[in-house]
């Protein structure tokens, strides 16, 4: 059933802007008027723009209320209410799930967790010696609860992936690695195989847990010279997935057929003049020295001169 109409609660817009500008921290705070609700029967809400940084969407509202016949109007309660476009804070987390890793100071304690998947029951004495001793003494098992499996797991996983592993910048620019190093103090038990706590003051890891294969400028061993071995220089590894084959096609003229030499010049097959003198030479007389080609015509007339007159030079017209 709707609320009937209450003229007198619903002039009460002056009263109930007093009443919002005093809850306000600033008179500035408060905004235009947004009109009133009918609560119930005698019981009216005013609402009023909130203007503070902030708040955007949020509305003072003031309620009045009167007695039956009442001329007077009565304010029952002020507050600042969001509207539906308001800005609201997320919803509330208990503290012990709303705390993150880092979250912890001095006096702080965390709730305790008795089905806390990181642990397991630990080592409950039997009351044999033996076993006891064994127990406590070398494995050092007296502890209520031990570290399980899947919370080893995870601090491995963090630890590694963690500003104190292989992939850091400093372990990326350091010269050697951890294992090498003479400051490292390896840990017991399955972390022990891939971590160790760091015993240098000079590196910015000392009393760190710090990966086997992890790095800094300060190593034990940075300024010696690496020691020669017998061992051979490695080959090359060359990543043939990264290689781009690619397919060489033969030129054009490399795929055209040679011209034909013509007829007048002479043929590469022909011996030279320095072959011919090298052939005829002795094996006990140096090679005469090459000489300038001359002219073939000149050539001719030198070797008839040398020669004497040809045959056909000394027979007469007669035949003689």
């Amino acid at each position: 059933m709707a609320a009937v109409k209450d003229a007198v609660l619903e002039r009460a817009v002056d009263l109930a802007r007093e009443v919002a500008v005093e809850i306000a921290e600033e008179p500035e705070h408060v905004g235009e008027y947004l009109g009133a609700v009918r609560e119930a029967e005698r019981l009216v809400s005013h609402r009023f723009a909130c203007t503070a940084r902030g708040y955007r969407g949020w509305a003072w509202t003031v309620t009045v209320a009167r007695v039956p016949r009442g001329r007077t109007a009565t304010v029952c309660e002020a507050e600042l209410l969001p509207g539906e476009d308001a800005i609201l804070a997320r919803t509330w987390v208990p503290w012990s799930e709303r705390l993150r890793p880092g979250d912890i100071g001095p006096g702080d304690v965390l709730p305790f967790r008795p089905d806390d998947p990181r642990l397991e029951p630990g080592f409950t004495p039997t009351g044999d010696p033996e076993v006891d001793e064994v127990a406590i003494d070398e494995l050092a098992l007296a502890r209520v609860r031990v570290l399980s499996p899947q919370g080893r797991d995870e601090a491995a996983e963090r630890w590694y992936r963690g500003s104190r592993g292989p992939t850091a910048p400093g372990a990326v620019a350091s010269s050697a690695a951890c294992m090498t190093c003479g400051f490292l103090v390896p840990l017991q038990g399955s972390l022990g195989t891939l971590f160790g706590v760091c015993a240098n003051e000079w590196s910015p890891d000392d009393g760190k847990v710090v990966s086997l294969d992890h790095g800094c400028g300060a190593h034990s061993e940075t300024d010696v010279d690496p020691a020669p071995t017998e061992w051979p220089a490695p080959d090359p590894l060359l990543d043939e997935n990264a290689v781009e084959v690619v397919a060489v096609e033969p030129s054009a003229a490399a795929e055209a057929s040679p011209v034909d030499a013509p007829a007048d010049e002479p043929s590469s097959d022909a011996p030279t003049a320095e072959v011919a003198t090298a052939e005829v030479a002795t094996a006990g007389e140096p090679a005469p020295e090459p000489q300038a080609e001359e002219p073939a015509s000149e050539q001719a007339a030198s070797e008839q001169a040398a020669d004497g007159p040809s045959e056909d030079a000394e027979r007469t017209p007669d035949g003689q």
